[in-house]
């Protein structure tokens, strides 16, 4: 078998790869910047990806590429359409163009279901959808063109609404390494305290290696044109991460509110109901919580 992953060079395509190549795929990358095993193009460019994907001849895509910091869809909301719906068609016609019967998953978000109030403590793939940011709207948009695609041309098109998910080499911008980072700035003396924002959210973490993993059990066993939920199916408080990261640190870690930090609109709790991607793939969730921070945190440690 033969996968071609966009993004590869990211944060989840490189563990995606190795969960490919442990389980016995050939992979080829596809990224805007050269690098090893991957294939140089530009998703906004529709010839240099149909010729890209003529060039792997690949059995199944992985759609990670995208522009996925939601603050900074706020301040480019134009380009986080194009890069998120526009290359999404443009993979998607490529790939149509070279074969049709390839299997495709297409990453998407849990924020695509927006703030949910209390129907947010478990949430299935049936609730409907309110995106609220600019870079939830494009992932609605990517998933509603690849039912389009499903629906017309009979693609083999699976799409995931992927919950937070962490572990090593996840960048800043998101709640645990932005907590391990701080966390790390004081052990080092490079900080007085750590500053936090609203501490009360719950959400639902999964380690990034059980995510791969479904991303690969989706493409074997995944049904055409649904849509799965990914996540752990239990939530825990930021407050309840940073005790347990701050249990983990090497000397005392002082807190301090950030006013600057707080979003209000916050959604106060949201938990995946991942039964019908267990029900058709057999994924379970396997690595706990405490081994997302210990990674992450040894990672961040290990920086210069």
């Amino acid at each position: 078998m033969r996968a071609l992953i966009t993004g590869s060079q990211g944060f989840v395509g490189q563990y995606l790869r190795q969960e490919l190549e442990e389980n016995g795929y050939e992979v080829i990358g596809l990224d805007v910047q050269p690098g090893e095993g991957a294939i140089q193009a530009d998703l906004l460019n529709p010839e240099q990806l149909a010729a890209a994907v003529r060039q792997a001849q690949p059995d199944a895509v992985f759609h990670l590429a995208g522009q996925a910091d939601v603050a900074k869809s706020w301040k480019i909301p134009q380009k986080t359409m194009e890069i998120n719906v526009i290359a999404a068609v443009n993979l998607m016609e490529a790939v149509r163009a070279f074969d049709s019967s390839v299997q495709m998953v297409m990453v998407g978000s849990s924020d695509q279901y927006g703030n949910l109030g209390e129907a947010g403590k478990l949430v299935s793939e049936n609730l409907e959808t309110n995106p609220q940011t600019p870079y939830a709207v494009s992932k609605k948009a990517q998933e509603e063109m690849a039912r389009v695609y499903v629906r017309a041309y009979r693609m083999n098109i699976c799409m995931t609404r992927s919950f937070n998910h962490g572990g090593a080499g996840q960048r800043l911008g998101f709640l645990i390494p932005d907590f391990a980072s701080g966390i790390v700035k004081v052990e080092r003396g490079e900080a007085k305290s750590l500053k936090v924002g609203n501490l009360t959210s719950r959400r639902d973490f999964t380690h990034v290696r059980d995510v791969v993993r479904a991303y690969r059990m989706i493409a074997e066993k995944g049904k055409p044109g649904e849509v799965y939920n990914v996540g752990s199916g239990v939530t825990y408080s930021a407050q309840e991460i940073l005790d347990k990261l701050c249990e983990m640190a090497v000397c005392s870690i002082p807190v301090e509110q950030d006013p600057a930090r707080m979003r209000p609109s916050d959604t106060p709790v949201i938990c995946c109901d991942h039964s019908k991607l267990t029900h058709d793939t057999g994924w379970q969730p396997q690595i706990p919580l405490e081994d997302i921070l210990s990674d992450t945190l040894r990672c961040w440690r290990g920086r210069e």
